[in-house]
């Protein structure tokens, strides 16, 4: 859930962003540059979840 959240799929978005005219040149740079943006978020996020969210304890 919490990986799902912090993503927002970007790569769905790239050939919209390709198929725009050439004044909007930049929309294919910004969606790649959001695609490495979130990367480095889920590394981070798989690095310090496990750290910060307690465990599931089950009562016996």
């Amino acid at each position: 859930m919490m990986f799902s959240a912090a993503t927002r799929n970007s790569q769905m978005v790239l050939p919209l962003a390709l198929s725009l005219p050439d004044a909007l040149a930049i929309a294919p740079r910004a969606v790649v540059t959001q695609t490495l943006v979130e990367l480095i978020a889920m590394i981070v996020l798989v690095r310090l979840l496990p750290a910060t969210v307690p465990r599931k304890t089950t009562i016996p």
